[in-house]
């Protein structure tokens, strides 16, 4: 597997369908969290939305969703939390996707995801993908046919992110694992259910409570055997309480 992250000029990408047109008059970026399902003709993602002033409540956005969903080209879209210390939406959002996409998407072959970092602003768009060499070099070579404008900021055969720290979980632990935290599983107080990030999953809430459990045992077990903590909890353990 290869990662790769691109450079692209917004302005380009609006001219082609993928960012839509006056996005950046209301917002002042945008961050692909997690792309849930990825088709030819749509796509499911959950984003991180910064907007320009304060937020609008969840009342607005739901009186305002038909127009929201016409403006962006969206099927559906789905509030998951408001942030208004950072004015950051999370939505989960389901969009159709422009013909040149399409394009792009059928000759990728399944065989490329998106993944961090990938972001959007006015003025620029840094975009990872992660995939099959062979088919990360069939879709540079198309944009450079047609003359797309792009730059490439780094290219390995290794993920972007280092990930060494989840070396011991397996990749739907990870995923899930990283999608909890993201969406305020583990805040104090939560964010989110976990029966409501069992249907964003989907899963059922003892399905995915196992997963999550097994993925946390891990972490604390690695983190037990490290820097002598196992020792030190054996010791503390082994202390009788005193009498006195």
């Amino acid at each position: 597997m290869q990662s790769v992250t691109l450079e692209f000029r917004t302005e380009d990408l609006r001219l082609l369908g993928i960012v839509p047109a006056g996005l950046f008059d209301r917002y002042e970026e945008v961050e692909l969290l997690e792309t849930l399902r990825l088709e030819q003709g749509w796509r499911l993602q959950l984003l991180r939305v910064r907007r320009r002033g304060p937020l609008k409540t969840a009342a607005e956005l739901e009186r305002e969703s038909r127009r929201i969903r016409s403006l962006y080209g969206l099927e559906t879209f789905e509030l998951v939390e408001r942030r208004p210390r950072t004015r950051d939406y999370i939505l989960l959002v389901r969009q159709r996707n422009p013909e040149s996409l399409r394009r792009l998407l059928a000759l990728a072959g399944g065989e490329i995801s998106p993944t961090a970092p990938f972001r959007l602003t006015a003025e620029k768009v840094v975009a990872s993908f992660l995939g099959e060499e062979r088919a990360i070099r069939r879709v540079l070579k198309r944009l450079d046919r047609e003359g797309f404008p792009y730059r490439i900021l780094r290219a390995s055969g290794h993920p972007y992110v280092a990930d060494a720290g989840a070396g011991s979980l397996t990749p739907l632990q990870a995923k899930l694992l990283a999608r909890a935290w993201v969406l305020g599983y583990y805040t104090v107080p939560r964010r989110i259910t976990l029966s409501r990030l069992a249907r964003q999953s989907g899963r059922s809430a003892p399905a995915l409570g196992k997963i999550l459990r097994r993925a946390e045992g891990r972490l604390v077990a690695r983190w037990l055997a490290s820097e002598g903590a196992v020792a030190e909890a054996g010791l503390e353990a082994d202390v009788e309480p005193s009498e006195h």
